[in-house]
């Protein structure tokens, strides 16, 4: 069996010290159950919000601040 290798959101490495893994949240996938997300401790601060998610929620609050 192999090992699960983390990758940091913001650099995309391997965190190959899983001591210097910060979990950030979890993704979902399309189909499958998703994945979680992780950053390295130096690197959190860079590891922001899904830009796509992010417009995606914003065109919803727009949609629903101009319905009646």
């Amino acid at each position: 069996m192999t090992a699960h290798v983390l990758a940091c959101r913001a650099c995309r490495e391997p965190i190959e010290d899983p001591d210097d893994a910060v979990y950030l949240g979890h993704e979902e996938g399309n189909s499958g159950p998703g994945w979680d997300i992780h950053a390295h401790r130096a690197h959190i601060d860079q590891a922001g919000p899904d830009p796509v998610a992010e417009r995606a929620v914003a065109g919803v609050l727009i949609v629903k601040a101009l319905l009646p």
